[in-house]
């Protein structure tokens, strides 16, 4: 399938996860759809873009380590995507990458996700925090920017400087998460 008819076949996902999971596997079988697939995403003013964004998160949850060869792109890129549909999948893969990297099993992130990938998401994520974004970004940077603190000192005392900051202003989800959060820290 080319980059063409990977666009075209991108117009029938939707928002079930029925589509966006048959797409996913339609990637993960052919990985030579990964890179145009990422190209799609960040050709971040096309509407296509967040269909894209779609399928590459469920192909990820999947399959995280389909990423890997593909990383550099995606750390390279992930601050463009503004689209608010494509925001929230970007931010899920983020916080895919981060608990891998984190997480007390083996896993190939580990080795694979660089001081400069790490940059990247930490950069992203707390754009996420500080723009004017949805919970469900949010609730993802907040998750990622707390593993990350585990390891970067810096990252939670600003992190609960923003969290105490935005409190009184945000949903009810985002104080839920945030005293969730704040807790730990």
């Amino acid at each position: 399938m080319t980059k063409t008819e990977l666009y075209k076949e991108l117009n029938y996902v939707n928002h079930s996860r029925e589509k966006r999971l048959h797409y996913a596997h339609l990637v993960i079988e052919h990985d030579e759809l990964i890179a145009p697939l990422l190209e799609i995403l960040f050709e971040v003013d096309a509407e296509i873009s967040c269909r894209a964004a779609w399928v590459f998160e469920f192909m990820c949850g999947e399959q995280l380590e389909k990423i890997i060869p593909h990383l550099n792109l995606f750390a390279e890129n992930i601050a463009k995507v503004h689209l608010d549909p494509a925001v929230r999948p970007i931010a899920k893969v983020c916080e895919y990458l981060i608990k891998a990297y984190y997480s007390k099993n083996d896993h190939t992130i580990k080795t694979a996700l660089t001081e400069s990938h790490k940059e990247k998401i930490i950069e992203a994520c707390f754009d996420w925090m500080i723009n004017d974004e949805k919970i469900a970004p949010k609730a993802y940077a907040m998750n990622s920017l707390f593993l990350l603190g585990t390891e970067y000192d810096w990252i939670h005392p600003e992190l609960a400087i923003i969290l105490e900051r935005d409190f009184q202003i945000q949903s009810s989800g985002f104080k839920a998460r945030s005293r969730h959060i704040l807790k730990k820290i």
